[in-house]
């Protein structure tokens, strides 16, 4: 039984807090001060379903997913606990009642800043989906001091400046010290013969103390809060009186800085030869942590190491925490002396892998030399693991020196994380339909041959409390007042609203939360960018990553485009167009950021031209992140879905616009096969090459970019427009980058890697069947509407129920509350 929420107590619980935290009343408080009082109260709430949720974790003996990753992109928390305990209407008008606006004070709260783009915040809509579900999970990660960055743009330059984001402290948070955990690094490893045995002990290392934080993550409405749990890094003696004594005052803190930059950044710039030491650092500091708690928990209540698979999965998102397989493998042989087989067969039924790229980029590799310097220890099991899977290799394909080169684990001077990953696991998965065909048929093809039961795919999949009914209350309420609230918690039913598309009065109503979700938008860009935007033109909207197979690039050539049509003839029959874009770009990922400084460029021009009547501006907002990522897909009209077919494994961003009721205009690329499929590729614009189509091209060559710009007067133009000095008079030479990379008529390399200028007429003639399809107000409502309706499939409930049927194997469990 639910104790239900009690106004009274909550609101006595925000004055104590003011009072104890700051030594105010209410009228004194100011809004960040209110925003604590407030966390602390609700968290208060929390916590007694976080005490029932573990207590019947234990009693129940349940099997427990630790679901690794180097990122979790969580967003704010106070206003999505507030509706997951569904206490919103009482704690608004608490907060009414002194003098406060909820709203407001959710404002203050700033993005944990955990991680930096889709991986991250894929980890987040899973573990909101893994507590609302009632799975025993926990979330493991880094405690990073200061997140990625926080982009500013000056200058039309992307400029990076540290995210203080705990700078205030974090009231969610809470410090687990009992539970720290020594994590070595370096030294050499000593062979120790033990009654018959050898023992290998690691000697001469550094080390350093991880210190877990738990963060709560709250279901909706079921009592259940389950535990993201971060690490942070402490060193284990912090300062050296006798180096300090003796003068060597370096010495005297390199304990403590060792701790320090461990935590202090999240993916380093690894660029160079240190960034990349810090990056197998952060992996093997929160991979070891985890794991060695994993171990002593289960301990705690087991006495059979042997078993520790049967409660206990491990999911490694990305390559990045793949130093799991080695780590499990350490302890078992080296803490409970178990046989290599013994240990194999537990790791391997307990280490599971989505792979979420076939950007060669993101399928790690280390070189031999900084991997085995740096763990020692878990470079020999590497080598072993190697050395038993080349054998196996050997034994099925004899002689077979292709498939070595490409499946081995150690190969010219590297350690490759995704082939580790494959061998100590006994699950593969894709993140997408297409996706998972291209891993099996082309990038992963050796090893889906030699073990196809590995390899399934898993769909991603969207938390819709987050990005409906938190980050769009007034379409939120619309649905639930047409169909009723349950898809909260069971998505696909929000296919009910379909019957509602033919009807006007429900079209209308549609299209007029959409303007006010525009207008909320407008407001927003005034604030942030000093730009007005109308809400009544067509806001065609592009934000994630800044990197180049998204084709950011080829959007903002398409604005060229349409603007010179302006400026050749000012009386265009066109729909007023806002193009939106937010991105970040990797601090060290250079033609990433000339392009945000093309966007900014081309956004000055266009913006500042009065002859054009307002039909075209162009705004990039400032620092991208969860919180105004809310604000922005409840706006949009369009979503830009416009990757190199095959190159996207699946995209999120895709399925919250269609959530809110945005048609995508996109390529067949990742998860937009599959929402054209669900929604008909009549209620979308799909346009460009196959992925079939561009793997031909890429493996066989036959495109030249050179003969489309030789052809194509308009393209032609847009590209000399690169170089001429038209968007930089200043440095008509600024943009040259850009234009080589997709003519590349100064070097060796292919060019226009990414196809841009060979899908162009494609992207251009679909934006025309958007603008013609925009001018027909009812048929565009409708098809939005369908959109929402047709979204059930991506909820990430669904992604989760599909992995604990296929790889994890859990149990619900049921949390009720004692009354008091």
């Amino acid at each position: 039984m639910s104790m239900g929420f009690d106004k009274e107590i909550f609101k006595k619980s925000v004055l104590f807090n003011m009072k104890n935290v700051f030594r105010k009343t209410v009228d004194e408080a100011t809004p960040e001060q209110m925003y604590q009082a407030v966390a602390y109260a609700v968290k208060d709430v929390i916590i007694d379903e976080w005490i029932a949720t573990h207590k019947e974790y234990e009693k129940q003996d349940v099997k427990t997913l630790y679901y690794l990753s180097m990122e979790f992109l969580m967003g704010r928390a106070l206003g999505n606990n507030i509706i997951n305990i569904m206490a919103q209407p009482e704690v608004k008008e608490v907060l009414e009642e002194l003098g406060f606006d909820l709203n407001a004070i959710e404002d203050q709260e700033p993005d944990p800043a955990l991680g930096n783009g889709g991986l991250g915040r894929l980890a987040a809509c899973f573990l909101d989906s893994l507590a609302t579900l009632g799975y025993p999970a926990y979330g493991c990660g880094i405690r990073y001091r200061y997140g990625m960055f926080k982009q500013k743009i000056e200058g039309g330059y992307q400029v990076e400046v540290p995210d203080d984001w705990l700078k205030n402290g974090y009231p969610f948070e809470l410090r687990r010290a009992e539970y720290a955990t020594e994590v070595k690094f370096g030294g050499y490893v000593n062979t120790i013969r033990e009654n018959g045995r050898e023992r290998f002990v690691q000697e001469g290392y550094q080390s350093v103390l991880a210190v877990p934080y738990d963060m709560p993550i709250v279901g909706y409405g079921n009592n259940v809060v389950n535990t993201l749990r971060i690490w942070d890094a402490q060193a284990i003696n912090t300062f050296s009186l006798d180096s300090f004594d003796r003068g060597d005052y370096q010495k005297a803190v390199e304990q403590e800085n060792l701790a320090k930059t461990i935590v202090e950044v999240l993916y380093p710039n690894d660029n160079h030869y240190a960034g990349k030491e810090l990056r197998l650092k952060q992996q093997y500091f929160f991979i070891s942590a985890s794991v060695q708690r994993a171990v002593m928990k289960y301990m705690e209540k087991h006495e059979d190491i042997h078993k520790f698979f049967e409660k206990t999965v491990f999911q490694l998102n990305d390559t990045h925490p793949t130093v799991a397989v080695p780590e499990l493998m350490r302890i078992l042989l080296d803490d409970y002396s178990l046989s290599w087989d013994e240990a194999w067969e537990i790791t391997t039924k307990t280490c599971a892998y989505t792979n979420h790229t076939i950007m060669s980029e993101a399928l790690e590799k280390w070189p031999i030399e900084l991997f085995s310097r740096l763990l020692p220890r878990i470079y020999q099991i590497v080598e072993e693991i190697n050395r038993r899977f080349q054998q196996k290799i050997m034994e099925m394909y004899p002689g077979n020196q292709e498939k070595l080169r490409k499946m081995s684990i150690i190969y010219d001077g590297q350690v490759r994380m995704a082939n580790l990953a494959i061998v100590g696991g006994f699950s593969v998965n894709g993140v997408a339909r297409l996706h998972t065909e291209i891993l099996k048929n082309q990038e992963l093809k050796d090893f889906y041959q030699m073990m196809p039961e590995k390899f399934n795919n898993k769909t991603n999949g969207i938390t819709q409390r987050r990005f409906l009914l938190h980050g769009n209350p007034l379409l939120a309420d619309w649905v639930t007042k047409k169909i009723g609230n349950d898809w909260i918690t069971n998505l696909p039913h929000i296919y009910r609203l379909a019957i509602y598309a033919d009807d006007p009065r429900c079209r209308q109503e549609f299209m007029d939360i959409k303007y006010q979700n525009k207008v909320r938008l407008a407001k927003y860009i005034k604030e942030h960018n000093g730009i007005d935007v109308d809400p009544r033109s067509m806001f065609d909207v592009q934000v994630k990553r800044l990197h180049e197979y998204k084709r950011q690039l080829m959007n903002i050539l398409h604005v060229m485009y349409l603007y010179n049509q302006l400026k050749d003839n000012p009386n265009l029959d066109m729909v007023p167009r806002t193009y939106l874009f937010g991105a970040k770009a990797a601090a060290g990922y250079k033609r990433a950021k000339l392009t945000i400084k093309l966007i900014n460029a081309v956004a000055d021009v266009i913006n500042n031209d009065r002859s054009i009547g307002g039909k075209l501006k162009v705004v990039f907002i400032e620092d991208y992140k969860v919180s105004n990522a809310e604000i922005i897909f409840a706006a949009a009209d369009v979503s830009e879905q416009i990757s190199t077919a095959s190159k996207e494994a699946s995209g999120t961003g895709n399925m919250k616009f269609m959530l809110n009721g945005a048609l995508t205009l996109g390529t067949m690329d990742g998860a937009n096969v599959e929402i054209a499929e669900e929604v008909g590729a009549g209620n979308a614009f799909i346009f460009g090459m196959s992925s079939d189509e561009v793997i031909r091209y890429e493996n066989e060559g036959g495109y030249n970019p050179m003969d489309i710009f030789n052809n194509n007067y308009e393209i032609r133009r847009v590209l000399m427009q690169l170089i001429n000095g038209y968007y930089s008079p200043q440095n008509p030479e600024l943009f040259r980058d850009i234009y080589n990379s997709l003519l590349n008529t100064q070097s060796s390399d292919r060019a226009d890697t990414y196809f841009i200028l060979k899908d162009f007429p494609a992207y251009a003639e679909a934006q025309r069947r958007a603008d013609k399809a925009y001018r027909d107000e009812a048929w565009w409502a409708k098809a939005a509407i369908l959109n929402v309706a047709c979204s059930g499939k991506f909820t990430s409930d669904r992604t989760i129920e599909e992995y604990v049927k296929d790889i994890w194997h859990l149990e619900k469990v049921k949390v009720e509350l004692e009354e008091v």
